[in-house]
C-alpha cells in the first residue's frame, strides 16, 4: 500500500513541477487619466539579464493581454504606448507559481504629450488597428458649442452630400452607431440626429472603414462610432454649459423677391446639463441638451434651363424656429468583479415650425409667374432603451456579452400649402404621421487563445414602420391623386457571424464571416393606383472579410483588407408620398427598390515616429444595384412642368482611390495634421424605367471623374492659457449620376480659454468663415438642365461657457 501510495505522490509531484516549468503573465492596460481601457498596448517580455526580447504581444479591445508558455525565469515587462510613459514590471519565477497577474496597469501620458489633441491624434493615426481611426474631440476647438455633424466636417476622409449624409471616401452609404449600437437618435439607415447631437458631450468618434464580421453587413462605406463621455472619477461630478450663437451672417446668394426672404443672423441658445455620480459599484449618468433657435437648414436655389427656351428659378428658403431637447441617462452596475449590467434610455424630442415663399421667376422676363407659400408643423421624438449585461470569465479576453433593445420614433408632419398664379388659386394640406418599432437582441462571445482570439455572436432585429397619410385636397389640388391613406413597410433581420484573429510575431490574419436572412415587405393602400402589387420578398447572404498585416518593423504595418458589404433601402427611400416644399421639384422614394452590394479591396500601411506619424490608404470597391435619386420630369399637368426627384437602382459604379492622414509636432506649441482623400468616381451608362406617377425611361451616361477632399487642422498653445484651432478644408468637382457636384471650401476659426484652474472655459468658435461651404449640383435630363444650389446655414459663430465639478 506505501508503495502505491509512495508512486502516486511521485507521479503527481513530477507533474506539478513539468506543469510549473511554464509561466503565463496576463494584465489589463489603462488610461491613468481617463481610466479608459487602451487597446493595442506592446508589451515586451525582456530577458532581465541580457535585456535581450524573448516574446510580445498587443493589448486586445478591452486592454487585456496574455502571455503564455514562457519558460521560468527572471524578466522585465516593458508596456509602452505612443504618447504615454513606459511602465515596466518584474518577474521572478522559480516554477511555484504559474500564473502572473499584473492586475490594472496604468499609463501616465508624457510630459511631452500633454496637449489633449496631440495625444489623441497621435493615436488616431498610430494607435489604432489599420482600418480604425480615432479622434478626440475634447480640443476640437474650431466646433466648440456645434454638433457632432460640425465637428465631423473637419475630420480626415469625411464629407457630406446634399441631404447631410456622412460621406466616407466618395459614397454616403455609412452606418452611425452610438457607443457601439444602432440607435434611435441617428435612426436605422438614416443620419437626421448628427445635427442635434451635442459635440461637448462626445468623447471620440472612431471611423472604421473595413469592419469586422462582428458588425453588421451594412454600409459598405464604413462605420462611424460615436463615443460617449463617462466620467470615471468617484462621487458627483459633472459640467454645467451655455453656448449662444448667431447663424447666417451673410447671404451667398440674393433672395428670390418675396415678402419673407430667407432668415439671416439666426439667434441660437443651448443650455446643456451633463450629471455623474459613482460609487464602488455603481454609476448613474445623466446627459442633458436644449436647443432654442432660429435656423436655415435648407435654403434651394433651383435654375431649370427648359429645351424649349424657358427658364425659371426657384428658391425654398427652410425658415426655422425650433425648439429641441435631448436627455441621455442611465445605470452601469458592476455585480461583481466579472460581471456587469448597463441600463439606459435615451428620450429625444424636437419641435419645428418651417415657413417659406417659394417664388418661380421666369429668367427671361424677369417676371414672378407663380407665388408658393407653406408653413411646416412637424414634431418628432424617439426613445431609446437598451439594457446590456456582460460576464468576463477568469481567463483574460474571455467573455459573453447580451444585449436587448428597443427604438420608438414617432414624426408627425402637416404641411399648409398655398398657391397662387395666373392659373391657379388653391390651398392643400397634408399630414404624414409615422410610427417606427424597432427591436434587437443580441450575443457576442469572445475567448483570447494562445495566438490570437475568437469572436461568436448573433442578432435578431425585427422593425415595423406604418405611415397614414392625410389630404385636406383644395381647389384644383397640386397634390397627385389616388395615392391612398397608408402603407406599412417590414423588415426583419436575423444574422450570425464568427471572426478568427491570428496573432504572430511578424503578421496577424481576421478573417470572418457574417450570415444574415432578411424578410421585407411593404403594403400599400389598394387605392394607390402608382404600384400595381404590394412588395415582399426575402433574401440569404453571406458577407466575409479577410484582414492580413505584415509587421515590418515597430513602426511599420502593413495590412490587406477583403469586404463584401451590403446597403438596404430604408423606408426613407421607399416611402410613395411625396414631398411639397417645392411643387415643381418633388422629391418621393420608391417602394421597389431593392438593396445595392459592395465587394472591396484595401491596402493600408502606418508609419510612425518620435512626433509624428502618417496613414496611408489605397482601396477599391465595385458596386451592384447602386441607388441614388434621378431627375426626371413629369409633364402630365398642362400647367407646369415637374421635376422629380426619385429613387432609383441605377446599375454598377466603381470607386477607387488614395487617402493620406500626416501628423505632426512641429513645435511644441504648433500642431498640424493634414489629410487628403483623392478617388476616381466611375459611374456606367444605364437605362431604366420609372413607374411615378406615369411610366417613363431614364437613361444614365457613363461618366468619370478624378476627385478628393483635403484638410488642413493647425492646432496653437498660446500665453495665458489660450489654445487657438485654424482648419481648413476643400472638397474638389465630382461627378454624380446625371451630371456633377460644384467645388466647395470653408475655414473654421476656434479659440478656448482655461479658467478656476481648468474647471472652467469660454470658448469662441467661427464655422464657415467665408460662407463658401454651400453645396451646388449640375443636372442634365432629357428636356431640361438644372443648376442646383442650397446655401443652406453653415457659417455660424458661437460663444460659450462650460464649469467641470
Amino acid at each position: 500500500m506505501f508503495r502505491y501510495t509512495s508512486t502516486i505522490l511521485l507521479l503527481l509531484f513530477s507533474l506539478c513541477v513539468n506543469a510549473q516549468k511554464t509561466i503565463t503573465i496576463t494584465g489589463q492596460i489603462l488610461d491613468q487619466e481617463t481610466k479608459e481601457t487602451l487597446p493595442f498596448v506592446t508589451i515586451s517580455i525582456n530577458d532581465e539579464a541580457t535585456n535581450k526580447i524573448i516574446t510580445g504581444a498587443i493589448s486586445d479591445d478591452a486592454g487585456r493581454f496574455e502571455i503564455k508558455n514562457l519558460a521560468t525565469g527572471k524578466y522585465t515587462v516593458n508596456i509602452s504606448y505612443l504618447g504615454f510613459k513606459t511602465v515596466k514590471r518584474t518577474i521572478n519565477s522559480g516554477g511555484l507559481n504559474p500564473i502572473f497577474d499584473l492586475g490594472k496597469i496604468e499609463l501616465m501620458a508624457a510630459a511631452e504629450s500633454l496637449d489633449g489633441i496631440t495625444i489623441e491624434a497621435k493615436r488616431a493615426t498610430v494607435n489604432a488597428a489599420l482600418d480604425k481611426k480615432s479622434f478626440s474631440l475634447t480640443n476640437n476647438i474650431a466646433q466648440s458649442g456645434g454638433s457632432v455633424l460640425d465637428a465631423m466636417k473637419t475630420m480626415p476622409g469625411v464629407a457630406f452630400d446634399q441631404d447631410g449624409k456622412v460621406v466616407l471616401r466618395g459614397s454616403d452609404k455609412v452606418v452611425v452607431l452610438i457607443d457601439g449600437k444602432q440607435s434611435s437618435l441617428t435612426g436605422f439607415g438614416n443620419q437626421k440626429g448628427l445635427s442635434n447631437i451635442p459635440a461637448s458631450n462626445i468623447e471620440r468618434i472612431e471611423i472604421i472603414n473595413n469592419p469586422s464580421a462582428k458588425y453588421d453587413a451594412n454600409g459598405f462605406a464604413g462605420i462611424v462610432n460615436i463615443i460617449y463621455k463617462k466620467e470615471k472619477q468617484t462621487g458627483l461630478n459633472g459640467d454645467v454649459g451655455l453656448s449662444f450663437g448667431l447663424g447666417a451672417l451673410s447671404k451667398r446668394k440674393e433672395d428670390t423677391p418675396t415678402d419673407l426672404g430667407s432668415y439671416a443672423v439666426n439667434p441660437k441658445l443651448i443650455p446643456s446639463l451633463n450629471l455623474n455620480y459613482r460609487t464602488k459599484n455603481l454609476n448613474y449618468f445623466l446627459q442633458s441638451e436644449f436647443i432654442i433657435q432660429e435656423a436655415l437648414p435648407n435654403n434651394e436655389f433651383t435654375t431649370r434651363n427648359y429645351d424649349d427656351g424657358r427658364n425659371i428659378i426657384s428658391q425654398v428658403p427652410e425658415n426655422r424656429r425650433q425648439f429641441r431637447s435631448i436627455i441621455t441617462g442611465g445605470i452601469d452596475w458592476e455585480l461583481t468583479e466579472n460581471d456587469a449590467i448597463t441600463i439606459a434610455a435615451m428620450f429625444d424630442r424636437e419641435k419645428h415650425i418651417d415657413t417659406s415663399q417659394v417664388a418661380f421667376i421666369n429668367l427671361n422676363n424677369r417676371v414672378r409667374n407663380r407665388l408658393y407659400t407653406w408653413k411646416e408643423e412637424e414634431v418628432t421624438s424617439y426613445i431609446n432603451a437598451s439594457i446590456s449585461y456582460k460576464h468576463n470569465f477568469e481567463q483574460a479576453g474571455h467573455s459573453i456579452a447580451a444585449n436587448a433593445q428597443y427604438t420608438r420614433g414617432l414624426e408627425d408632419e402637416s404641411y399648409f400649402l398655398n398657391d397662387s398664379s395666373a392659373i391657379r388659386i388653391g390651398r392643400d394640406m397634408t399630414n404624414i404621421r409615422a410610427i417606427e418599432h424597432t427591436t434587437s437582441v443580441s450575443t457576442d462571445y469572445t475567448k483570447a487563445l494562445s495566438n490570437g482570439r475568437l469572436e461568436l455572436g448573433a442578432k435578431a432585429r425585427f422593425r415595423n414602420l406604418p405611415v397614414d397619410y392625410t389630404i385636406n385636397r383644395g381647389n384644383e389640388s397640386i397634390i397627385y391623386p389616388d395615392l391612398g391613406d397608408f402603407s406599412t413597410w417590414k423588415e426583419n433581420l436575423y444574422a450570425f457571424y464568427g471572426n478568427f484573429l491570428l496573432e504572430k510575431e511578424k503578421f496577424d490574419v481576421e478573417a470572418g464571416l457574417r450570415a444574415e436572412q432578411t424578410d421585407v415587405s411593404y403594403e400599400l393602400d389598394p387605392v394607390n393606383i402608382y404600384y400595381a402589387t404590394n412588395d415582399a420578398y426575402n433574401y440569404f447572404e453571406l458577407f466575409p472579410s479577410v484582414r492580413f498585416t505584415y509587421k515590418i518593423n515597430a513602426k511599420n504595418k502593413l495590412s490587406l483588407f477583403y469586404n463584401r458589404r451590403i446597403d438596404r433601402p430604408g423606408e426613407p427611400e421607399l416611402r410613395v408620398f411625396p414631398k411639397y416644399d417645392d411643387p415643381e421639384l418633388l422629391k418621393v422614394g420608391n417602394p421597389y427598390l431593392r438593396p445595392q452590394f459592395t465587394n472591396s479591396v484595401e491596402a493600408a500601411h502606418r508609419f510612425s515616429w518620435e512626433t509624428g506619424s502618417l496613414f496611408s490608404a489605397v482601396y477599391h470597391r465595385q458596386i451592384t444595384g447602386a441607388y441614388l435619386r434621378i431627375f426626371s420630369i413629369d409633364n402630365s399637368n398642362p400647367d407646369y412642368d415637374i421635376v422629380n426627384r426619385i429613387y432609383q437602382n441605377t446599375g454598377e459604379s466603381t470607386n477607387a482611390g488614395i487617402e493620406l492622414l500626416f501628423s505632426q509636432d512641429l513645435t511644441e506649441n504648433w500642431k498640424l495634421i493634414a489629410s487628403t482623400n483623392v478617388y476616381q468616381n466611375n459611374i456606367n451608362a444605364f437605362q431604366g424605367t420609372l413607374l411615378f406617377p406615369f411610366e417613363r425611361t431614364f437613361s444614365i451616361e457613363k461618366t468619370s471623374n478624378t476627385t478628393g477632399d483635403f484638410k488642413l487642422t493647425n492646432s496653437f498653445t498660446l500665453p495665458l492659457h489660450i489654445e487657438a484651432q485654424i482648419t481648413g478644408l476643400y472638397y474638389s468637382k465630382r461627378n454624380i449620376p446625371q451630371g456633377e457636384e460644384l467645388a466647395r471650401s470653408s475655414v473654421d476659426l476656434g479659440l478656448k480659454k482655461s479658467l478656476w484652474n481648468k474647471k472652467g472655459e469660454i470658448t469662441l468658435a467661427v464655422s464657415d468663415l467665408f460662407n463658401n461651404f454651400g453645396l451646388r449640383q449640375r443636372i442634365k435630363d432629357k428636356a431640361f438642365s438644372a443648376l442646383y444650389e442650397n446655401y443652406y446655414e453653415t457659417q455660424i459663430v458661437r460663444l460659450g461657457m462650460k464649469y467641470k465639478f
